[in-house]
């Protein structure tokens, strides 16, 4: 009779055992809170409620619980009817190591879930908060670097109404709707990679880095290297835990590759293969790496005159050119001087306007640089101007000697006449090659390099 006595106490042990222990997790515990089957919360404890920023816990009964703790799954707990016994919860202050777990009734069906915070147990967890920290830290440097790699402009960015500037925004709206190539066809200064960029934005890539790379900027013997990375010790002063590369570096983006006709030939059949294969290998490596990446390219030169001369691949340009896009020179969109001005003016933060005869002197410029020499112009023009209002005076100046709308000055240095020929040759060169760097480089008897220079260093 003894043991069946025993046995008739077994229920309200194990209900006393219950109460304890929830007695002595709460108050042992930095906080608990218990939800209803619709993730509503129906009982906190006075600590948890003050963490997070309530005078007392009644302001939290009735609430949803993401509303009065940001970030918590009780609402998963409850839904599927899974205990979550250890996890990591961020609060404003410091993460918090919590357990949660399902409430049944009686005959088993779901009621609810109830949390605690297990604070003071964080010292004991050490290596485990050590490890979180530093998964922490590496996530947020990671976002911070693909914050650096996010497009920067967007179709809005492209100013212009013209007939011209329309069918460039429409073709490049089609692109961003797609992952196949795309194709930037224009003159230097047209705005190829502002383009670009928004192609990027407006696609499901958006999310992912994009990483643009310059074939004409880099020395023929780093572009490899720059463009697949290399393995560790690949070569004498090379890092030796290696170095990725911009298609590593763009994996699930967009890679844009600017003056596309300046790549040298052996990597011109390398880039073939990883549009056609998704496949690279790093330098100095013989490892295959799996490629997702999707490429925009662009040039200023005539991609089918190269191919003529066998200085680019036919393959490639018909790999590339699935998608092409002509940017149209300032010259064939002069409707557009207008808006573009306004907007130049404001980016650069100042507060002038030009007046109409100022504009009607831009609109008969020839302008060989686009919309790269309009910003120019229009920033020097703002810089040197004591008038809040642009006039044609204060353009030409801008403009300078080379320009033949300009005034030449009545005295001039044998600097300044030898910089005004040098403006005025280079100018025309490029006038006569439609933009194109390295045919007025040849013509001019110049290196491209060199020719870059002076374009720069003249404002050009």
């Amino acid at each position: 009779m003894h043991d069946n006595d025993s046995l008739k106490d077994y229920p309200q042990v194990r209900q006393l055992a219950i109460r304890s222990l929830f007695e002595i997790i709460e108050q042992s515990s930095e906080g608990t809170v218990i939800v209803d089957r619709q993730a509503r919360i129906v009982w906190m404890n006075e600590r948890y409620a003050r963490r997070f920023g309530l005078a007392d816990a009644a302001g939290a009964i009735g609430q949803p619980c993401e509303a009065v703790i940001p970030g918590s799954l009780m609402r998963d707990v409850v839904n599927n009817g899974r205990p979550i016994l250890l996890d990591m919860l961020d609060t404003p202050n410091e993460p918090l190591v919590v357990m949660r777990l399902p409430i049944h009734d009686d005959q088993g069906a779901l009621i609810g879930a109830i949390g605690f915070a297990l604070f003071d147990q964080l010292r004991s967890l050490s290596p485990l908060l050590k490890r979180y920290a530093s998964m922490q830290q590496e996530l947020a440097s990671t976002r911070s670097q693909l914050r650096a790699r996010q497009a920067k402009y967007s179709f809005a960015q492209f100013v212009g109404s013209s007939a011209a500037s329309l069918e460039a925004k429409r073709r490049a709206r089609r692109g961003a709707s797609s992952d196949s190539p795309v194709l930037l066809l224009g003159e230097t200064g047209t705005g190829k990679e502002l383009l670009a960029h928004a192609i990027h934005a407006a696609s499901a890539r958006a999310h992912k880095a994009f990483v643009s790379i310059n074939s004409a900027a880099i020395p023929e013997t780093l572009l490899e290297a720059e463009f697949f990375g290399t393995a560790p010790g690949a070569f004498t002063g090379a890092d030796r835990k290696g170095r990725s590369g911009k298609l590593q570096l763009a994996e699930g983006g967009t890679l844009f590759l600017d003056e596309i006709g300046d790549m040298p030939l052996a990597l011109q059949s390398k880039l073939l293969r990883v549009l056609q294969e998704k496949e690279y290998e790093p330098v100095g490596s013989n490892q295959m790496l799996r490629s997702d990446v999707r490429i925009i390219a662009a040039t200023s030169i005539d991609l089918q005159a190269a191919i003529a001369r066998g200085a680019f691949r036919a393959d490639l340009y018909y790999r590339l050119n699935v998608l092409p896009i002509e940017v149209p020179p300032l010259r064939q969109r002069l409707e557009d001087l207008p808006a573009l001005c306004e907007a130049i003016l404001s980016e650069l933060g100042s507060q002038y306007e030009l007046e109409p005869e100022a504009q009607q002197l831009l609109a008969r410029h020839a302008w060989p640089g686009n919309i790269r020499e309009l910003r120019n112009v229009l920033e020097r023009a703002a810089l040197l101007a004591d008038q809040p209002r642009l006039g044609a005076a204060d353009l030409r100046t801008a403009l300078g000697p080379s320009s033949p709308l300009a005034e030449a000055p009545v005295r001039q240095s044998y600097r300044e006449a030898c910089a005004a020929f040098e403006r005025k040759l280079i100018a025309g060169a490029l006038a006569e090659h439609e933009g194109n760097v390295p045919e007025a480089a040849a013509a001019l008897g110049l290196g491209r390099s060199t020719l870059y220079k002076k374009m720069v260093a003249l404002g050009l």
